[in-house]
């Protein structure tokens, strides 16, 4: 049985939340242990616990898949606030994932990035964000729309050769968007794998092209792809890469 690791979204104390207002809770999207899930492989939601605590679990677990959630606190990618009343981010988590990285990273351990998944391992690797498209870029493509959330969508360009247009074997993809942040300066040893058709925003990359650790990250959502199922291309080539390089390096050590 392979074990993958979840980073988990948090909700924090609330009393005007009706269950659980006073605590703290750590949870996984289903839609997304659905994604990962299957024969063979359970999804494990790593819970929010000291490292010293937590390093025994991660030792069991044979890669990790980072979930998408809340804004990336600025201070994170050392930039100044745009506007914190608006986007204040969420640094406890970012601080809780940027270990989680650092933890799989160094054991070579195959990572993927979905949404704030691709952006937290951006900033894991010294990138930086915008932190509202609108306000900074003014683009005229919607990559982010509450009342229609995961209905939006647009086509993103591959790069020619690259792990995507490998996976699909075509050079175009109509991909779900449910974001308003997006990468302004790339992390470093990170490869460009998509962008946004009409803006040119960057929305999947990989760490050198996969031809080192296995370390891939997309800024869309393909775990969500079955609300718009026809219209976004099919999600199940991106988790399959990943699962398996989980198979590769767990059994065969590479």
């Amino acid at each position: 049985m392979l074990k993958i690791g979840l980073s988990a979204c948090f909700m924090y104390p609330d009393p005007t939340r009706v269950v659980f207002g006073h605590k703290s809770l750590t949870y996984m999207e289903n839609d997304m242990a659905r994604y990962v899930a299957r024969d063979g492989v359970l999804p494990v939601l790593i819970p929010d616990l000291p490292q010293k605590q937590l390093h025994s679990i991660l030792e069991q677990l044979d890669g990790i898949v980072f979930q998408g959630g809340a804004d990336l606190c600025p201070e994170t990618y050392g930039e100044p606030y745009l506007d914190k009343e608006r986007w204040p981010g969420d640094k406890h988590r970012d601080c809780y994932e940027l270990a989680l990285a650092d933890f799989f990273f160094k054991k070579g351990l195959p990572i993927l990035g979905i949404c704030r998944g691709f952006q937290l391992l951006n900033a894991y690797f010294g990138g930086t964000l915008h932190q509202d498209i609108s306000t900074v870029l003014q683009s005229p493509t919607e990559h982010r729309n509450a009342q229609t959330y995961d209905r939006v969508h647009h086509g993103v360009t591959l790069t020619r050769g690259g792990w995507l247009a490998s996976l699909y074997g075509k050079e175009n993809l109509e991909v779900n968007s449910v974001h308003h942040q997006c990468v302004k300066s790339l992390g470093q040893g990170l490869s460009v794998e998509a962008c946004s058709s009409t803006d040119g925003i960057i929305e999947a990359y990989t760490y050198q092209g996969l031809q080192g650790n296995y370390l891939a990250a997309v800024q869309w959502h393909p775990e969500f792809s079955l609300t718009l199922k026809g219209i976004v291309d099919e999600p199940n080539p991106i988790i399959e890469s990943f699962i398996t390089a989980v198979k590769k390096k767990k059994f065969n050590g590479i």
